[in-house]
């Protein structure tokens, strides 16, 4: 992949531009297996699971720069300067036919984008979420409410803009913070969630929900935990860090299914997650207990004889590495966007030996890249 950003130093974000993607792929996965040789073999390790190298992202959170009528959609630069990427090249096609469109929505509406370094302005962000099958979630992140009414007064010419958008909002963040999206979200559509598609099963996003970045390897991540679940065969999967579910949901549509149990710190994501166990079990998806819960997955470990944990970056650290360790789950599957916390992780959980791991290349053109493991007792 090319992208005249980079090369003209606009943007550097993805360090990896430029190299081909078999190299890009062939170095995460040496360098997942060099990280994790001690806890993880060589006989253990899958091939990586690819992506594709360009068109791959299903969101955008675009910092909003420039001026009234001239805005820019993108990042901003070390002077604090916004820096204009609307025909990123890493944005799924959907995504990436809506952000020139939206930026001239948002110039027509007069906007006042929020300057950082005098801190005044109102217009922070705006995020764009694409489904597969190619509705929208635009979300606008204001500072407060004074140019509120204006993005409500606009909806209208922005539906007629984007036929297929489907949720739309306004977020509010007050405060000058590095920070994406405030607490407080108004919600201007009908429609409060965006479908996504993922073959065998829809989750339900609301606009505060996380979702992977990458649907497709997303899927491929979801399938393969819920392979090695099937070969398991537990009767109960504690699914924890949850987000909206797709690993244990994944799971509840299995033949012989485990009682699935989520536990998640966002009531967002929860409602989401309830929101797709309704469905599966409306349609006769998934046949046996399926809950979602609301708490931190370091205060409470339920028993369970599968335990699928996906924490961000900082990894699950002592405390619940130790409740693990000292549970009756047998099975342990581990997705981990941070293969450096993921080691030390695993190091605190000795009786748990690694019999898989793959490596999942969410995230192309940078070093980043998701790691899962299945490890037993």
């Amino acid at each position: 992949m090319q992208c005249g950003y980079f090369e003209r130093h606009e943007c550097r974000s993805c360090t990896f531009m430029g190299r081909a993607y078999a190299e890009q792929l062939a170095g995460k996965d040496r360098a997942a297996r060099a990280g994790l040789a001690e806890a993880v073999g060589d006989s253990a390790w899958r091939e990586p699971f690819a992506s594709r190298e360009s068109q791959f992202r299903n969101k955008a959170k675009l910092v909003v720069g420039g001026t009234p009528g001239a805005v820019t959609l993108g990042i901003l630069d070390g002077d604090r300067r916004g820096v204009d990427l609307r025909r990123c090249g890493l944005h799924e096609p959907v995504v990436a036919q809506a952000i020139p469109v939206l930026a001239d929505w948002i110039d027509d509406l007069r906007l006042l984008p929020y300057d950082v370094a005098k801190r005044r302005g109102e217009l922070k962000h705006v995020h764009v979420t694409g489904s597969p099958a190619e509705e929208l979630m635009v979300r606008v992140v204001l500072r407060g409410d004074s140019q509120a009414q204006r993005v409500r007064d606009g909806l209208e010419d922005l539906q007629a803009a984007l036929p297929h958008l489907r949720v739309a909002t306004v977020n509010y963040l007050p405060e000058h913070v590095a920070l994406l999206e405030g607490d407080d979200e108004e919600v201007l559509t009908p429609a409060r969630t965006l479908a996504m598609d993922l073959g065998r099963l829809t989750l339900h996003l609301g606009p505060r929900s996380f979702f992977q970045t990458n649907t497709a390897v997303a899927v491929g991540l979801y399938e393969q935990a819920r392979d090695w679940v099937a070969e398991q065969a537990p009767a109960s999967l504690l699914d924890l860090y949850c987000g909206v579910g797709g690993f244990g949901l994944f799971a509840a549509t299995l033949p012989d299914a485990p009682t699935v149990l989520g536990v998640e710190v966002s009531a967002d994501a929860v409602a989401s997650a309830r929101h797709t166990a309704e469905s599966l079990r409306d349609s006769g998806t998934a046949t046996n207990r399926v809950e979602f819960r609301c708490g931190d997955a370091g205060s409470e470990l339920p028993d369970a004889e599968c335990v699928v944990v996906n924490p961000p970056r900082r990894g699950v650290g002592d405390e619940l590495c130790a409740a693990i360790e000292s549970s009756n789950a047998a099975t342990l599957i581990y997705s981990s966007c941070n293969p450096t916390t993921l080691a030390r992780d695993l190091a605190e959980l000795p009786t748990f030996a690694v019999t898989d791991a793959r490596l999942f290349d969410m995230f192309p053109q940078t070093p980043h890249a998701e790691v899962v493991v299945r490890a037993t007792r």
